[in-house]
C-alpha cells in the first residue's frame, strides 16, 4: 500500500515513515497541508495520514479541500495533539475517518492503519480465490482462469492483474503502480509498465464483451474499467 505523511515535524515524519515502511508499505513524506495537496491530485495513495498544524494549510483546511475537489478521496487519519472532543468531531465531521492524538504507542497506531485498509479494501480477510464475472483469481498459486481456462502470466503480470482487480474502477498513477508492482520510479520500471499492462490486456482478453477493460489515462496513469454487458 502507498502512505502519505503530513507533518511539518520532521521527527514525527521519521518516525511515521520508518513504522509504515516496517509494516511493508511505501511512504511518502510531506511538511505541508499544500505540498500534500498538490501531490494529492497528480498521485494515488491508499492512505494519507496528517497533522492538524501545519504551515501553507492546516489539517482541517485540507480535509475540506479534499472533499470538494478530489473525485476519488483517500481514506485519512488525523494525527496531532490536539485533544479537545470539538476538535475531534470538527475533523470526523470534516472527513476524516480516524484520529489519533500524539503520543501514542505504535502498536496501537499499526493496529489503527491496518484497520482503517482493510475497511477501505472492503474486506479484512485474504481470499485465496476471487471471482470477477469470468475471471477467476488464485492467490495461492498465482493462477488466472478465463471461462475457465487457465492463462499463463508471470509473477509481476499476476501481480498487476491482481492490483488492477482490486483496485477496480478506481484510477492509479504510474507512480503508484510501479512502487507497487516494483517498490520504484525509476526510468527502467517506467518503460516496463508498458509492456506489462500491453502483455496482461492481451493474455487476459480484457475488453468490453469480457466485461473489463483497462483504460489509459492519459498524462496519469490507468483505470481498470467494469463495463455491464447489454
Amino acid at each position: 500500500m502507498r502512505i502519505a505523511i503530513a507533518d511539518d515535524e520532521s521527527d514525527v515524519v521519521n518516525y511515521l515513515k520508518n513504522l509504515v515502511e516496517e509494516m511493508g508499505h511505501v511512504a511518502t513524506s510531506f511538511s505541508d497541508g499544500a505540498a500534500l495537496s498538490q501531490s494529492l491530485v497528480r498521485e494515488t495513495y491508499d492512505l494519507v495520514i496528517m497533522d492538524w498544524t501545519m504551515p501553507k494549510k492546516d489539517g482541517l483546511a485540507t480535509l475540506n479541500w479534499m472533499q470538494t475537489s478530489l473525485q476519488e478521496r483517500p481514506p485519512v487519519i488525523m494525527m496531532t495533539n490536539r485533544t479537545a472532543k470539538k476538535d475531534i468531531s470538527d475533523a470526523l465531521n470534516a472527513g476524516a475517518d480516524d484520529y489519533i492524538t500524539k503520543p501514542e504507542d505504535p502498536s496501537v497506531i499499526s493496529a489503527r492503519i491496518n484497520a482503517l485498509l482493510r475497511r477501505s479494501a472492503g474486506s479484512g480477510a485474504f481470499e485465496a480465490k476471487a471471482v470477477y464475472g469470468a475471471y477467476t483469481f488464485d492467490r495461492i498459486d498465482q493462477t488466472v482462469a478465463v471461462e475457465d481456462k487457465i492463462v499463463t502470466l508471470t509473477a509481476k503480470e499476476f501481480e498487476l492483474a491482481d492490483m488492477f482487480f482490486r483496485n477496480r474502477d478506481r484510477t492509479l498513477s504510474r507512480n503508484y503502480i510501479m512502487e507497487t508492482i516494483w517498490r520504484t520510479t525509476a526510468a527502467l520500471a517506467t518503460r516496463t509498465l508498458d509492456m506489462h499492462i500491453s502483455r496482461v490486456r492481451a493474455k487476459l482478453d480484457l475488453k468490453p464483451e469480457n466485461g473489463f477493460r483497462i483504460f489509459t489515462v492519459f498524462g496519469y496513469g490507468y483505470r481498470l474499467e467494469s463495463i455491464e454487458k447489454r
